[in-house]
């Protein structure tokens, strides 16, 4: 019996939790899905990611205005092109939307497949979709990193190179040591790579993450982690995307198939990481991804809800 449709039949609500990193600092998490945050300035509020929908957002606007500033938003920083992180960004009425260059490139190139993509795969994150006004384009956006000044505090806004997509930035506070890393790092979560630079992400790109020896990191799922579980977390993201690496690079010049390759990585990974959310969700994404790469096929090519099914079947029945 064939598997359901990625995470097509989580329902369950999570239990969402807000968490106080510094003097206002927020991180808002909950139970693996994805993670938001919140930066509190002299006179207004650096949003990170957007949500969904603006129905979503509102939910985490409402948190803020009710336990942490009734500033507006000045800045929402979206990390990546990803429905779930941006389509909820009017909701903020920020007065800039602030994206990698290449995030803005990959919403013109495909936002419109990737939004029918993601909701068909977890419907549970697009409640209120009737809401979604469209697709949301960056207002600002840098290359290598722009700093912003809060008035109380800077906040760097830094490209450390291709993974989760190819234009991933993440949000880092020096003085207090504090990341946000959106995708590129999970913490007791599943790394989703169907958009991924693998070979990039699994080495330079996690390497100048952990160069940056942040003490709290907040991932793009799970659980915000300090100290010696930052490198836990960084080991975890990096072992997954280097076991998917090589076991499939290892089928495919056997040669075999990639329903083979599948089942390798899959049987490699479950001991640690079944458990984590999203998992299985994962994983068929994952191998087609990484497959291409080995195929030489750079630029990760458009998923579309149709293309979804289709590899889900293929790879789950």
């Amino acid at each position: 019996m064939p598997k359901p449709f990625a995470s097509s039949t989580d329902l369950a609500q999570k239990e969402a939790t807000l968490e106080q990193l510094a003097d206002g600092v927020f991180a808002y998490t909950a139970q693996g899905d994805p993670n938001v945050g919140a930066i509190v300035g002299t006179d207004a509020i650096l949003a990170i990611e957007a949500r969904a929908t603006p129905y979503m957002a509102q939910q985490w606007i409402d948190v803020i205005r009710d336990r942490v500033s009734d500033q507006p938003f000045g800045d929402l920083v979206l990390t990546h092109y990803h429905a779930v992180r941006t389509l909820g960004a009017s909701a903020f009425n920020a007065r800039r939307i602030i994206a990698h260059a290449k995030t803005k490139a990959l919403i013109e190139e495909r936002g419109q497949q990737d939004w029918a993509s993601e909701q068909g795969r977890m419907p549970r994150l697009f409640a209120g979709a009737e809401t979604i006004p469209g697709l949301t384009r960056p207002t600002d956006t840098f290359e290598d990193t722009l700093t912003v000044d809060l008035g109380n505090r800077t906040v760097e806004l830094r490209y450390l190179g291709r993974g989760h997509t190819s234009g991933d930035l993440v949000v880092w506070l020096p003085e207090e040591r504090i990341l946000f890393a959106g995708d590129l790092v999970e913490a007791q979560a599943a790394p989703y790579m169907g958009d991924a630079h693998v070979a990039d992400w699994s080495t330079t790109t996690l390497d100048n993450v952990a160069a940056l020896q942040a003490t709290q990191l907040v991932g793009g799922r799970g659980p915000v982690v300090r100290d010696e579980e930052v490198a836990t977390a960084i080991s975890d993201t990096r072992a997954f995307l280097r076991t998917t690496l090589e076991g499939i690079r290892t089928v495919r010049d056997n040669p075999g198939s990639l329903k083979e390759a599948f089942e390798v990585v899959h049987a490699a990974l479950a001991p640690r990481y079944a458990g984590f959310p999203i998992f299985e969700h994962c994983m068929p994404f994952n191998v087609q991804r990484t497959w291409d790469e080995l195929d030489g096929i750079d630029h990760p090519r458009i998923w579309t809800a149709e293309r979804d099914r289709e590899v889900w079947d293929a790879l789950t029945d």
